[in-house]
């Protein structure tokens, strides 16, 4: 994990200039048919992620937690992606480079999507739900209930689901309720007179959150060690009880999915905290993007729950099965059953790590996560709190976790006396509510808390630590590709560097300098910021490239990141491909650029990898004509993260480290032939195998081999 540090007195500056030259791409680089749609390259990442749950060489608990996955990225992808799409459509927002308008992209998502759903649910009920109940783990459905099972799950509802239920008649004075987002509903058809005297037809009934959506039957019940119900199964068989008088002639569940975009006018707003909690109540509540409902549920029903909810015909889903399948992840979490999930890994430790400054003075490290453990990180913010010389620290919080020791070291170094100071950045998607409460935390332990700056979500991953060193102070910095979480730093690819060189410690300096006293933006020693310096020192550097190709010399560039979609990135990536510049991207989800076009992107190979971890690392290589640069970053080629965001890209100036990165961070993954999936240019994806003759290559089970032994 640590290599020795070259002297700083031979290091040399990076030579880039400080504007970069007119982009030289022809009108010809911006024809939208070199462009592929980001939202239907998005949704396509999930048939990716759904391959694993069908492949039969992964552990079966394995490939449902995948199966998963893909739900729950399906549910985000509704709530995010395809609701920012209806808002361009609503609101007439310019097209994007590949030139589809709001409504045929709607259209598209809405085809693709029924694809991907039967898929899932044909992966489920073909596939995963019989051979895990060949394995002995059954999620039993309702026809297969035995007199025993019955009985227990009749007592089961009546006694803890029935009393928080509140079924509502529709009528004239009770008109259609309010459906919070992605929970779990039945539309129920009554027939008879109710106490009242009033006939039925239909009635709602709401589960409310608080109530278990899987089931674990006792084993002296049901016989078996690792037997599951759906709550949906159960509040379909026994909703007559809510109705009694009444004859239940049909219940069918179903889902609404909505926007949970959050948009605040920021410079209307006077305290983002405050306005921020009460967007937060009307969340759940927002415009309606998708209806999923039970496969056999009468057309005219369908059809009054599409006007309810303001949806087109092609935005309602039939499904053969629970409505809220991503819920099954419950039985990977219950099922102690090791030989089912991949084997358990013990992170390598870092030696010395009970002296960090010592270490990181010594020189730079380098954490790879997960297969480095993250502790190095927790020690350095432990010791940190503890120690009398240190003055200062200073940290972004982007996602932290709940219970996050991160969060426990900052509260003791405040109560210590250090000046500690923390950018918490409230509008990280989903984690809003979680960030207000840490940062009132934060606020009553005597932290000073920022909430970043307005209208840039603050995305970069900084921790500095100022330290009195004889007549000197000294900074230590982190940086990292991924967040401040220890839970996904077990789960995500990422990467960190812990230094002490001075001019990225003053880099950082200035940085939160500028988040949280409003400095001016100066020019950074090493370090690229957005929205400065790294759009443009991106574009730079890759036109360097193409310089060097156009020159006969070699130019190579590598890149790895979530996603791409940045137009002008792309261009100049066209325009390198065509002088010559050998191009290899490793792109985990959404990328708009369209790989092996003849007389454009011949030179451009672009793949996805998809494995056990998650891939979140960000690392982008330049030949340089022989002095090549590796370069770490919190942001993707997104126009949002070089743009819009306060996001860092950092350079590992060490070679030996340097030298690390591109072995275990892009030669390995350029290797892989069994979890990588190469990108064509119709937009496709086409999973790779080995060669004949070739040996199986995973990346990330060869990292876990020779790094964690």
């Amino acid at each position: 994990m640590t290599s020795g540090r070259t002297p700083a007195t031979t290091r040399g500056r990076t030579s880039v200039p400080a504007a970069p030259a007119p982009d030289p791409a022809a009108d010809s680089l911006r024809d939208p048919a070199l462009y592929l749609n980001r939202e239907l390259s998005q949704l396509d990442f999930n048939f990716r992620v759904l391959a694993q749950a069908q492949d039969a060489t992964i552990p079966l608990l394995e490939r449902l937690r995948f199966l998963c996955i893909s739900c729950t990225n399906l549910d985000e992808f509704f709530e995010i992606r395809a609701a920012t799409v209806r808002h361009a459509q609503d609101f007439e927002v310019p097209l994007p480079a590949d030139g589809l308008s709001p409504g045929t992209v709607l259209r598209r998502i809405h085809e693709r999507t029924a694809e991907l759903v039967d898929a899932q649910y044909a992966c489920w009920n073909e596939v995963l739900r019989p051979a895990l109940a060949d394995a002995g783990v059954r999620v039993l459905a309702r026809e297969t209930w035995n007199a025993r099972q019955r009985r227990w799950l009749r007592a089961c509802f009546r006694e803890e689901i029935l009393p928080v239920l509140s079924p509502l008649g529709l009528d004239p004075s009770h008109p259609f309720p309010k459906i919070l987002n992605k929970s779990l509903n039945l539309v129920v058809v009554l027939k008879g007179k109710d106490a009242f005297g009033r006939s039925g037809h239909l009635a709602i009934v709401r589960a409310p959150r608080s109530l278990a959506r899987i089931i674990r039957l006792p084993q002296r019940v049901s016989g078996g060690e690792h037997d599951f119900v759906f709550l949906s199964a159960m509040l379909s068989e026994f909703v007559e009880d809510l109705f009694p008088g009444m004859k239940v002639q049909g219940a069918y569940q179903f889902r609404v999915t909505r926007n949970s975009e959050l948009i605040l006018d920021e410079d209307e707003v006077e305290n983002l905290a405050l306005a921020l909690r009460d967007e937060l109540v009307g969340r759940g509540y927002l415009r309606a993007m998708r209806l999923e409902i039970a496969a056999d549920c009468p057309e005219p029903i369908v059809t009054e729950l599409l006007r309810n909810f303001d949806l087109p015909a092609n935005a309602v889903y039939r499904i053969n099965g629970p409505v809220n399948l991503n819920r099954v992840i419950h039985v990977y979490n219950d099922v102690d059953r090791p030989e089912l999930k991949f084997p358990p890994f013990q992170p390598r430790q870092l030696p010395g790590s009970d002296a960090m400054f010592d270490r990181i003075a010594e020189r730079d490290i380098l954490l790879h996560h997960p297969f480095d453990a993250f502790t190095p990180v927790l020690e350095l913010l432990k010791q940190a709190a503890a120690d009398p010389d240190v003055l200062a620290i200073k940290q972004t919080l982007y996602r932290t976790g709940r219970d996050s020791p991160i969060v426990e070291h900052l509260v003791q170094a405040a109560r210590n006396g250090k000046d500690v100071t923390v950018v918490v950045e409230l509008r990280a998607r989903f984690d809003e509510e979680a960030n207000l409460g840490l940062a009132d935390r934060l606020q009553d332990a005597g932290v000073q808390v920022v909430y970043g700056v307005v209208g840039y979500k603050t995305h970069a991953k900084m921790l500095l630590v100022v330290r009195r060193e004889g007549r000197r102070l000294r900074r230590y910095v982190h940086m990292g590709t991924g967040n401040y979480h220890s839970g996904t730093a077990r789960a995500y690819t990422d990467l960190g560097l812990l230094t002490a060189d001075t001019d990225i410690s003053s880099d950082v300096h200035q940085i939160f300098q500028q988040i949280s006293g409003l400095a001016p933006a100066t020019r950074l020693k090493r370090v690229l910021q957005s929205p400065f310096t790294m759009h443009d020192g991106v574009l730079s550097r890759i036109r360097r490239e193409a310089q060097f190709a156009t020159a006969g010399r070699p130019a190579r560039i590598i890149a790895r990141m979530n996603a791409l979609n940045e137009p002008q990135v792309v261009r100049a990536l066209y325009a390198a491909s065509q002088a010559g510049v050998r191009i290899d991207l490793i792109v985990r989800g959404a990328c708009t650029l369209r790989p092996g076009v003849p007389g454009v992107s011949d030179n451009i190979r672009v793949r996805s990898i998809v494995g056990r971890f998650l891939e979140h690392s960000r690392v982008y290589w330049f030949a340089n004509d022989g002095a090549p640069e590796t370069w770490c970053s919190s942001a993707d080629w997104l126009e949002r993260n070089l743009l819009r965001r306060v996001e860092t890209c950092f350079p590992i100036l060490d070679p030996a480290v340097a030298a690390r990165v591109r072995a275990e961070a892009l030669e390995t993954y350029l290797a892989d032939n069994t979890g990588a999936w190469e990108l064509h240019s119709d937009g496709s994806y086409r999973a790779l195998a080995p060669a004949e003759g070739e040996a199986p290559h995973s990346a990330q089970a060869s990292l876990l081999a020779s790094i964690c032994g």
